[in-house]
This record gives structure tokens, C-alpha cells and sequence, in this order.
């Protein structure tokens, strides 16, 4: 397999503060690859140290094939990226910052509309920067990321202050761009919803330390989804559901005043509702019953086997 982005041992120490502690990032060509990972986590400055804006202090980084260390300049080329709010020059507006982007870069003008259009901003264009909302400044960040025909991309924290409709047309962009422009997306999130709409592949990061690196589909086998069901008589639905081979656990909240039983396997909906269905039918009260899926700080947990929550 060949790789848009390697990193060995990568640490970066901040006045005896470990931020990023020997992190080995492999990235394939052609992925969406999230890096995943809560506020603090060491994600923004890893990033840092990927496109060359702060030094390691120790590790190596490789980038499309490059050494950064002894040839940054190959490294960075073909690379683009969005990290933290995007700086624009607010009394521009988004053509003409598209444009200069286009002449810096020696692209031809005719991309800039295209791109524009692409990230949803034709409306927009011809007003400045300093009239746009967060979100709108993100999208042209993205679209003047574009404008070089970067080989691998780079997104920190990519929907930050989109609308819910923003939120679903970067979703869709970023998924798009391995096939539509042949490009590598490697972007940061503290949300693992975000990540599983968007990425391939995925590696989590806790406390500066890499503590998973696989495909999505191997992290989400581990954070399977869970029935809960709220009932007085939690031992009643234990029985009725051994007699259909499913197991449970029963999980009584004693403060609260609750009894919960949990299912370890999802349903689809029909056989969800058979089960609820059948529970009614056997005359067992039920209060509650929903999917919950196992949030970021428990899936952590699970990985790390901590005895505390590191969120």
C-alpha cells in the first residue's frame, strides 16, 4: 500500500509538556482519514508540525513520498490546508481572493469560478470577505485550498460554523474529492459522528498518544450500537429474551430510581419493533426504549482502559 502522509515517532514537547507523544500516522493514497480526537488532544498540533509550521522535537515526517525534514520544499508541494479559523483579507472579496490565490499559485484564472461554485459561494462571490459568516469563510478556505490541486488536503475541525446545510455539503464535498480530484483528505475532529459520515479510515489520539489506527469499519465493530430498554421488571425481559437467544444486561440505576436492560447487539427497525412488539404482547411494561451508541469518552475508555474519563 502507498502512502500520502507518514509520520515515526513523531513528539513534539512544549516546556516539559509532552503535546504529541511518538505518533506514527500512516495515511493511504486516495483515503478520507480521520483524525480523531477531544479538544487538547494533541490534533492542532500535530498538524502544525505536518505542514512544517512548527518543528518536532523528534520523528520523522513524510509527505507524497518527501522527507520535510530534508526536502521541504517537495514535501509541501501538492499539499493544502485549512488548520483552526482561515485567515482572508477581509476587504477582498471572494473572487478577487480566489484570484490571487489562483496567480500566486500560477493557475489559471478560470479554475476560480468553478471552485467557487463548487463550494457553494457563486451568490457570494462578488462581496467581501468581511460580510461572510464563519461558515462562508470556511467554505472559501476550502475552495482557495483547492486551487493548487493538492495530492493530499489537510482540514482542521472542517464544519466548524457551518449551518446544518453547510454541514451536509462539506460532508459530501469532502467525500467527493479522492475520486473527483484524486486527492488524499486527512481532517481532525472531536466528533465521531462527523468522522463516520466522512472518512475511510481513521486513528484516534488521547492525551498526545496514538491509541487506534485502522479502517472506520474496524473502530465502529468496536463501538456497536446498544438497545436500552426501561422497564420495573427488567428480570422479566431478561427471560423473555434468553428464550430468543439475545443477550442482555441488566443495569439498575438505584439514584435514579431506573432499571435498565441493555441489549449488546443494534437491530434494524423492523426487528426492533418486533421486539418491542412482543415485550407489549407479554405484558411487560415498558417506559423507555431507544439505540444508544457508545459516545467518544466511552469508546476512549474502551481503547485506552483507563479508569477515568479523559474528556
Amino acid at each position: 500500500m502507498s502512502y500520502a502522509l507518514q509520520t515515526k515517532g513523531l513528539t513534539r514537547h512544549f516546556q516539559g509538556v509532552t503535546a504529541v507523544d511518538a505518533i506514527d500516522l500512516a495515511v493511504p493514497q486516495g483515503a478520507v482519514f480521520g483524525f480523531l480526537g477531544p479538544n487538547g488532544a494533541g490534533k492542532t498540533t500535530t498538524i502544525r508540525m505536518l505542514l512544517g509550521l512548527i518543528k518536532p522535537t523528534s520523528g520523522n515526517i513524510v509527505l507524497n513520498g518527501h522527507d520535510i525534514h530534508t526536502h521541504r520544499e517537495q514535501a509541501l508541494t501538492g499539499v493544502g490546508a485549512i488548520v483552526e479559523s482561515p485567515a482572508l483579507y477581509a476587504h477582498l472579496t471572494g473572487t478577487e481572493t480566489m484570484a490571487i490565490t489562483a496567480k500566486l499559485l500560477r493557475k489559471p484564472l478560470s479554475a476560480v469560478a468553478a471552485l467557487i461554485e463548487l463550494v457553494g459561494l457563486t451568490n457570494a462571490a462578488d462581496r467581501t470577505v468581511k460580510t461572510y459568516s464563519l461558515g462562508m469563510r470556511q467554505r472559501l478556505a476550502l475552495a482557495r485550498a483547492l486551487i493548487g490541486e493538492p495530492r493530499l488536503l489537510i482540514l482542521d475541525e472542517p464544519t466548524n460554523g457551518l449551518d446544518p446545510a453547510g454541514i451536509a455539503q462539506m460532508r459530501n464535498l469532502i467525500r467527493e474529492l479522492p475520486s473527483r480530484f484524486g486527492t488524499t483528505v486527512l481532517l481532525s475532529s472531536h466528533l465521531l459522528s462527523e468522522i463516520e459520515q466522512m472518512a475511510d479510515h481513521c486513528a484516534l489520539i488521547a492525551n498526545g498518544k496514538l491509541v487506534f489506527q485502522d479502517r472506520l469499519e474496524v473502530l465502529q465493530a468496536r463501538a456497536r450500537p446498544q438497545i436500552v430498554i426501561e422497564t420495573t421488571q427488567p428480570k422479566d425481559i431478561q427471560r423473555h429474551l434468553a428464550q430468543h437467544n439475545v443477550d442482555v444486561d441488566i443495569d439498575i440505576d438505584f439514584e435514579m430510581s431506573k432499571q435498565d436492560v441493555r441489549v449488546h447487539r443494534d437491530l434494524n427497525t423492523s426487528d426492533r419493533t418486533l421486539l418491542l412488539a412482543g415485550l407489549v404482547k407479554a405484558g411487560i411494561p415498558v417506559s423507555g426504549f431507544w439505540v444508544e451508541r457508545p459516545n467518544l469518552e466511552s469508546l476512549f475508555l474502551q481503547l485506552t482502559g483507563a479508569s477515568e474519563a479523559i474528556l
